[in-house]
């Protein structure tokens, strides 16, 4: 049995005996963890191209089913809230119930909620369907972290950690460009007709395969602390989320004037709701850690390294997801492009992101974060920047340089900051950390999105009434949302410097970090 340090605030982590053991540089990993490991990556695949395919079908959707863009928008808006709902639980499920039961139960949800959505008669169902999706596909990241954490040895985590990158970065560019295909050449209902039968394969092999890869516990779930959760988090999204859907669905006269009061009055109720349980819920976790119940124990934030990499992660999520939700409107609405030219325009940035991934593990695996954070912050704010040129008139082939270059910067970036903030917790913290970075770049990228379509809506208007042309009027509004964008990726250039790779040490020995 390992002795390890349960406390993450300290400067000491102790590495487990089937990590210390692996520093001999032997084989990475067990076939069977291997298997395992594989299966949670086509997973996670799976889960993230459905949400990457579905964005480019709004339109269609509201053609098709006859409804409004704002009851579109909740086919977005549910999805979310769900994510921020239950994503700060999963850290006490990942701990409470095995490996292979979560894996079931996140594929059985995602796989259900893609097939309601594939014969969903009308949108109401289909909105339940996106929930029930939604529910799987928030178990299934936190599910990959936290066992990756668990089975691979510390000087090989930012190989493993770079093929997370890949997943998440290929999964982004197949997506949209696969959705535009399939809504020019057939209808919506294909985009879940695709997933589902990969999800279901996955499903089988994964009941077949998968087995338990940590210890579980036998706590009692905190019913108050996942109420004071979901109120907290899903009232902060959902306000997030309105303000987005305000900016971007305008009108005007006393349609206007309406709907801009309720806008106002579901803001208010949303925030003040949403604030206040939360602050009952850090109490209630507070309370709850000291006998080892919290639903999501705090105590990660007492590693400075960890909390750190909080900041930068929230910073990257923000402009990241606000920066690729502006890009599309900008190239449709102001270039008049369309999806499918959209698709492939972005797509050597993301194929560029995925591919870099496992050799930017093996660099962080040999020299730390810093030789690719400092670099990574440079880059990506460099483009963001020049992003704020973006004019009218601008070349496609320009915007797609860019977007591969700061593609680049990103690949840089995030592979380290999940590595490095990961491994500055002893592995009794591991889901509850995952849990936490999940969150933060669920509630981060609500805010990033929200705040830059809100920026875009306000400028073009205010553009649009002094005369300018529906292009140049579009292409302001962009520019001043890219500057949101540039703004945020200052701080990250601070950050940069300020993050470590923490130690590998051997049992009895402590780490640094």
């Amino acid at each position: 049995m390992a002795t390890t340090d349960t406390r993450p605030g300290t400067d000491s982590i102790r590495v487990p005996e089937a990590s210390a053991a692996a520093g001999s540089r032997g084989p990475l990993l067990a076939p069977e963890q291997s298997r395992v490991v594989w299966l949670l990556l086509a997973a996670a695949f799976v889960a993230i191209l459905n949400e990457t395919t579905m964005g480019v079908a709004i339109p269609h959707l509201i053609g098709d089913l006859g409804i409004t863009a704002v009851e579109a928008q909740w086919l977005t808006t549910a999805f979310m809230l769900t994510m921020a709902v239950i994503i700060p639980i999963t850290g006490f499920l990942l701990r409470r119930f095995t490996t292979r039961a979560a894996f079931i139960a996140a594929m059985s949800l995602f796989s259900l909620g893609t097939l309601v959505a594939l014969l969903a008669p009308g949108y109401p169902l289909l909105v339940v369907a996106r929930v029930i999706q939604a529910s799987g596909t928030a178990i299934m990241m936190p599910l990959l972290m936290t066992t990756l954490m668990t089975v691979v040895p510390p000087h090989a985590r930012g190989r493993m950690m770079g093929r997370v990158s890949v997943v998440m970065s290929l999964a982004p560019a197949i997506g949209p460009t696969l959705s535009g295909f399939l809504l020019d050449n057939l209808n919506w209902r294909w985009i879940f007709g695709v997933v589902l039968p990969i999800a279901l394969v996955a499903l089988a092999m994964g009941a077949r395969w998968i087995h338990n890869l940590g210890e579980t516990t036998r706590a009692p779930i905190d019913v108050l602390s996942v109420v004071l959760s979901a109120l907290g988090f899903g009232g902060l999204v959902y306000g997030l989320s309105q303000i987005g859907g305000a900016g971007a669905h305008g009108a005007t006269g006393a349609a206007a004037r309406a709907a801009e009061t309720l806008s106002t009055v579901s803001l208010i109720v949303s925030f003040t709701v949403g604030g206040i349980s939360l602050a009952l819920f850090i109490w209630r976790q507070l309370v709850l850690q000291r006998v080892d119940d919290a639903l999501l124990d705090l105590r990660v934030f007492r590693s400075r390294n960890f909390s750190l990499s909080m900041v930068q992660i929230a910073l990257l999520a923000m402009a990241f997801f606000g920066a690729i939700t502006t890009l599309p409107l900008y190239m449709q609405s102001v270039l008049e492009i369309s999806p499918f030219e959209t698709g492939l325009t972005v797509l050597p940035g993301a194929l560029a992101m995925g591919l870099l991934g496992p050799v930017i593990g093996r660099i962080y695996d040999r020299w730390g974060t810093r030789v690719l954070l400092i670099p990574g912050a440079f880059i990506a704010s460099g483009m963001l920047w020049l992003y704020t040129t973006f004019d009218e008139h601008t070349s496609i082939w320009t915007i797609a340089i860019a977007q591969t270059v700061l593609s680049i910067g990103l690949a840089l970036s995030f592979t380290p900051l999940f590595t490095a903030s990961l491994a500055s917790l002893t592995p009794k913290f591991y889901s509850y950390g995952s849990a936490v970075v999940g969150t933060t770049q669920q509630v981060a990228g609500a805010a990033g999105i929200a705040l830059m379509i809100t920026v875009l809506s306000a400028v073009t208007a205010s553009a649009s009434e002094s005369g300018l042309s529906d292009a140049a009027a579009g292409a302001a509004g962009s520019r001043a949302a890219f500057l949101i964008a540039a703004i945020l990726s200052l701080p990250m250039i601070v950050g940069a410097f300020l993050i470590r790779k923490p130690a590998e040490s051997p049992v009895g020995a402590p780490a640094e970090h």
